[in-house]
This record gives structure tokens, sequence and C-alpha cells, in this order.
């Protein structure tokens, strides 16, 4: 078991949901809507994958649902900061019409 990446892969995997977790102490100011999104997405899909896979990996499979429901509650305060559903609209079009410092730079 200790030799094998159905061991060492979620252990070191746990960072993403321990990160996710120790960030509902910060501001909610300072989450990125896609990344926290894609993180979801991520997981969402991984966790089938850890349940299918033979033999089962029990271990990455509570990580990644312990990382979806992380990162849901960073959406939830995500979208509470910015408004609420009533604003969910505004609130994607500005997270997608953000310019990047790099683009920022080439003018």
């Amino acid at each position: 078991m200790w030799n094998s990446t159905h061991f060492w892969g979620p252990v070191v995997n746990w960072g993403l949901p321990v990160a996710a977790i120790a960030d509902t102490q910060k501001s909610p100011e300072m989450i990125s809507g896609k990344m926290t999104l894609a993180l979801a997405v991520y997981s969402s899909v991984f966790s089938r994958f850890a349940w299918m896979v033979t033999p089962r990996n029990y271990l990455l499979f509570i990580m990644h649902l312990t990382n979806c429901g992380a990162q849901l509650v960073q959406i939830t305060r995500y979208v509470s900061f910015h408004g609420g559903m009533s604003n969910l609209g505004k609130m994607i079009e500005m997270e997608f019409n953000q310019k990047s410092p790099a683009k920022e730079n080439e003018n």
C-alpha cells in the first residue's frame, strides 16, 4: 500500500481541499470565480473516476468529495460577496472580461 499511487496520489492531492478550507477564513474578494469553478468541476469528474477505477480508490474518492464541497462553499461565498444570484450575469461578465496583467503591459 505505501509504495502505490493509490496511496501517494490522494495524499498529495489533499493539499487542494486543505487550502480551500483554509481559504474560507480569508476575504471573499480574493476568490477567483473561474478557478474555483474549475476546481469544483475537476473534483466532480475525478471523484467518479476514483469510484469507477478497479480497485476502487476510496482515499482519492473522499479527497475529491471533500474538495468539491470546499469549492462549492467558496463559490457560495463568491456569489454572495458579489451581490447574490440576482447579479450572476454581471459577475460572469466581469470575471470573463478582466484583463490580465500581461495583456495590459502589451499596450
